[in-house]
């Protein structure tokens, strides 16, 4: 299993928006994407402008294949300006 965890800080006036993108995402990234098995969409209680996104694939081969895919594409070049900060950090699982 490959586990991807990203971190964002979102511009105050962009939280919204970000939200509602992000929650599509997810979800389209579940039901077109036969490599990737979970996608939670996170967001600090107490700082609205943070998100965490844990997400999971069968393999690193499956989480290409999502960075290329057109709903990828699209929604990077939506929120792209929508960002303050991101980091992505690529896991492989080692344990049930």
């Amino acid at each position: 299993m490959y586990v991807v965890l990203v971190d964002f800080v979102i511009k105050q006036e962009f939280i919204k928006p970000f939200n509602e993108a992000m929650l599509i995402q997810a979800y389209t990234s579940l039901e077109k994407e036969e490599g990737c098995t979970h996608f939670d969409v996170c967001q600090a209680p107490d700082e609205q402008h943070k998100f965490f996104l844990y997400e999971c694939y069968t393999d690193a081969l499956a989480f290409d294949a999502h960075l290329k895919s057109d709903h990828f594409l699209a929604f990077d070049q939506l929120v792209s300006d929508w960002i303050e900060h991101k980091e992505v950090r690529c896991l492989e699982k080692i344990s049930n």
